[in-house]
């Protein structure tokens, strides 16, 4: 498939959040009944350890005042503590010069895929981040960017042919479709410049030990692609792969893909003013178009959504941790951002330094709270199988819902206003009214039931 037809196809699948797995309809005999089964199965295997795993994104830029490898590494021992298992690392790569954007340019425009950023230190520094994140039991995935490179990149010199090229054919072009005119578009229809790709990933699982990869923009690169070197990594060591994506047949190469659409339907009941439905209707189709088995990464701020779309204060306001609450009820795995324990409280520079400010990591309790009852109860993981979701109230004060799975069920309870809202007792007899599982407080219950404070969550366990 052409670039531009690849490109336009998954621009129209994003939107419409349908899924392209093949299907086949056949007809039963007995009653005439028409049903649909996938011929397409995913077949990648999760690891253990991803059934209950937070994933740490992190900027390396703006991670500490430094700006560089040292600066992750020192900081290793307290995301560990937070209780986070995976750390992304944005792109380590040097940075293109040509058409870059402000005065360091995108992380996303590599020059040298099997170099590191000097700004970053040396590639013994990243050595020490990733031994020393190891000895903590913790992985490290490395943001790849398979799409395009800079347009300066090392390749250009001697291979311009791994490049689409322009009307005149003698210049590497942007990727069809984008105002990306600081980096070159990549031409998978020349099977050297795949091996070349394939050989620099393999490069840093063999020599450097890292765990995996989130691949950018991962719609836009042939699936054949992900398909074949997937097979070529897994010879080496088993990775955990993450899609920039969120069409369903990315599973059949990747571990993880992105819960935009859960996003979308956060930012819609904020922005709208509305009831909760849209939470509901997100699970319904998440459930018709992906299998069980399928990881998806839920969260509420990334380096994308943070530098381009808003900010956590402005958009959630003091719902903020509610919402943050919501990505870990549903099954995936949530992210956390940099700086997101602190409270993030700007939009960081994208092409510029710009640290961020840690402070009195205001929200770190809380996140240690959600984390540990997170990994504590299995009705909240994907562990090959999802929980079954009942809806008791989705108005916009306030979101009550049960979980339900192997015979066990949980109940979470968020109040958004700002005043108390009460549940009676006498409707909810089968949990433990008496604890709040996240941070093992108690609860207040009076005459008028049990209290949800404003802004508050409540996680409810059987008793």
């Amino acid at each position: 498939m052409s670039k531009t037809v690849f490109f336009l196809s998954t621009i129209f699948m994003m939107l419409q959040f349908t899924s392209c797995k093949k299907e086949e309809s056949t007809t039963n005999s007995s009653n005439g009944t028409t049903s649909t089964t996938q011929t397409v199965q995913n077949t990648v295997q999760q690891p253990d350890w991803a059934k209950n795993a937070v994933i740490y994104e992190v900027n390396i830029r703006q991670f500490s005042p430094e700006g560089n490898f040292a600066g992750v590494t020192s900081q290793l021992q307290r995301i560990k503590d937070l209780g986070a298992d995976i750390i992304w690392l944005m792109p380590i790569h040097p940075i293109g010069e040509l058409n870059r954007k402000g005065s360091l340019g995108s992380y996303y425009a590599v020059k040298d895929y099997k170099a590191v950023n000097p700004a970053y230190g040396s590639l013994e520094d990243f050595d020490t981040l990733v031994k020393t994140a190891h000895d903590l039991g913790l992985k490290v995935i490395l943001d790849w960017v398979a799409n395009h490179s800079s347009p300066d990149n090392v390749w250009v010199k001697d291979h311009l042919d791994y490049y689409t090229k322009d009307s005149l054919g003698n210049a590497p072009i942007p990727t069809v479709g984008t105002d990306w005119l600081d980096v070159a578009d990549l031409n998978y229809d020349n099977h050297d410049m795949r091996a070349a790709m394939q050989d620099a990933m393999l490069y840093w699982v063999k020599e450097h030990h890292i765990d995996g990869f989130r691949c950018d923009v991962a719609e836009m690169v042939p699936m054949d692609f992900w398909l074949d070197t997937r097979k070529k990594l897994d010879e080496v060591k088993d990775v955990f792969m993450l899609a920039e994506g969120a069409a369903p047949e990315l599973h059949q190469a990747f571990n993880m893909t992105y819960g935009w659409p859960l996003k979308d339907a956060m930012i819609s009941i904020v922005d709208n003013k509305s009831g909760f439905e849209p939470i509901q209707k997100y699970l319904e189709e998440r459930n018709k178009q992906y299998q069980s088995n399928d990881l998806i990464m839920y969260f509420t701020s990334n380096h994308d959504e943070n530098s381009w779309n808003y900010l956590e204060e402005e958009k959630f306001g003091k719902n903020r941790m509610n919402y943050a609450a919501l990505t870990y009820f549903m099954g995936g795995m949530p992210l956390i951002y940099s700086g997101q324990e602190s409270g993030l409280e700007r939009k960081l520079e994208f092409f510029e330094k710009d640290p961020i400010t840690w402070g009195n990591f205001r929200f770190q309790k809380e996140y240690i709270n959600l984390i540990r009852a997170y990994k504590e109860n299995q009705i909240l993981w994907n562990n090959g199988e999802r929980a079954n979701y009942d809806f008791i109230k989705t108005d916009k004060d306030a979101l009550y819902f049960t979980l339900s799975k192997n015979g066990k069920k949980a109940a979470v309870l968020q109040n958004h206003s700002s005043v108390p809202q009460y549940i009676p007792v006498a409707d909810w007899q089968e949990f433990d009214l008496n604890k709040n599982a996240l941070g093992n407080t108690a609860n207040n219950i009076g005459e008028k039931g049990m209290e949800i404070p404003p802004h508050t969550t409540i996680l409810l366990l059987e008793k």
